[in-house]
């Protein structure tokens, strides 16, 4: 595809330096908003096709997944047609993994590209970890030998559930008791001892990294800052340089490097005269605001992706979405890019229940959508679906 006028005259030249360009393009919030949806893969792409969950990852450079089952649902959406089973299957087969490469919190990530992201990303976790282990009575030799325990445990592709984990580690006399084991099993994979697996049946597993992805991408750092930069802006853009660290959990002046080692393969503009970031490319996307419907989970990028979430979510319903403030995002009805309502699932043996509650007006054509959706969601955890709406607003 030829290269716009549009994208030639937003071509970043002088990232490094954050020189001012001029002739950028300049976009509305709303036009930013329609853009954003786009590199989010909930509307089309000038050239975004991922037909895999590897594809689909790989893309988006990390996905947050610290709920397996919201984790799941953010690739189901976004691969029409795949059930839950697909999507497990496909995890199985290694196409991405989840562990705990930025913020300390778990994402799904390329397989290949687990263990550079967790040296890149993860170094400034592990350092600030010390009070919280200090809070929780352990020292940092009783965590080093958790990982020297789990590490033997599980060589030769053994799978352990979680209560094995720590049943393995209270065996050999290291205290488990209370937060003390999720926290000793954050630190073994933030360390890159373990990963964690595909679920067997309900329960999380984890494995030895090095035996779960033998063949690593191994960039050297200035690579990977720039791999990160163009991941991110690509699935998230048009954004800002604080969002994108806000996102790694890098320094500003990381986060500055690395959009200067991606280069001219990013682009500056400005949404309502504030420098941002964005893939050249998804300048030729259409700006019109698209009156779509979504079901997302709690824990997408759609919201989860940003430090900034003004374009996507009204201040008045931030509290019906993040309920005290307290990191637990509630799946969302999204309509037109904007948070329009919240959902909860209930999956029974025989079907799974819906409660819909709508956080602004919609009429019956547009309930009618979001039944459509909740049932396509229904469809991928293979169950029939019944839906029931509150008053709301």
């Amino acid at each position: 595809m030829a290269t716009s006028g549009a994208r030639k005259r937003a071509r970043a030249v002088s990232l490094a330096g954050g020189a001012a360009l001029t002739g950028r393009a300049a976009l509305t919030g709303a036009e930013a908003l329609a853009l954003r949806m786009a590199s989010l893969l909930l509307r089309p792409h000038p050239t975004a096709r991922p037909k895999d969950v590897a594809g689909v990852v790989e893309w988006f450079g990390a996905m947050q997944a610290q709920d397996a089952a919201s984790g799941l649902w953010s690739l189901g959406l976004r691969l029409p047609g795949w059930t839950q089973a697909d999507v497990q299957d496909a995890l199985e087969r290694r196409e991405a993994l989840r562990t705990w490469p930025m913020r300390g919190t778990v994402h799904l990530v390329p397989s290949r590209d687990a263990r550079w992201m967790l040296e890149v990303t993860g170094v400034r976790a592990l350092a600030a970890a010390g009070p919280r282990r200090a809070f929780l009575g352990l020292s940092l030799e009783e965590a080093d030998r958790a990982a020297d325990v789990l590490g033997e445990a599980l060589t030769g592709g053994v799978r352990m559930t979680r209560p094995q984990c720590q049943a393995t580690l209270h065996a050999a006399g290291i205290d488990t008791a209370g937060q003390r084991g999720y926290h000793l099993l954050w630190y073994v994979a933030q360390k890159g001892v373990t990963c964690i697996a595909p679920h067997v049946g309900t329960e999380q597993t984890f494995a030895l990294l090095d035996e779960w992805v033998p063949d690593p991408h191994r960039p050297d750092r200035d690579e990977a800052l720039g791999i990160l930069a163009l991941r991110y802006f690509r699935s998230h853009g048009p954004t800002t340089r604080q969002d994108f660290a806000g996102w790694t959990g890098l320094t500003a002046a990381d986060a500055k490097r690395g959009i200067a080692a991606a280069g001219d393969a990013l682009a500056t503009v400005t949404v309502d005269g504030v420098e941002a970031v964005a893939d050249p490319a998804l300048l030729d996307a259409p700006r019109a605001p698209v009156d779509d419907v979504h079901t997302l989970p709690g824990f997408d990028e759609y919201l989860l992706g940003f430090k900034d979430r003004s374009l996507m979510l009204a201040p008045e319903h931030r509290q019906a979405v993040i309920p005290g403030g307290n990191g637990v995002f509630q799946s969302t009805v999204v309509h037109g890019g904007r948070v329009a309502g919240t959902w909860k699932r209930t999956l029974g043996k025989t079907k799974v229940k819906v409660a819909v509650r709508p956080l602004v007006d919609l009429d019956a054509a547009t309930r009618g959508r979001v039944d459509a959706a909740l049932a396509a969601y229904a469809a991928f955890v293979g169950l029939p679906g019944a839906v029931a709406w509150s008053a709301g607003a």
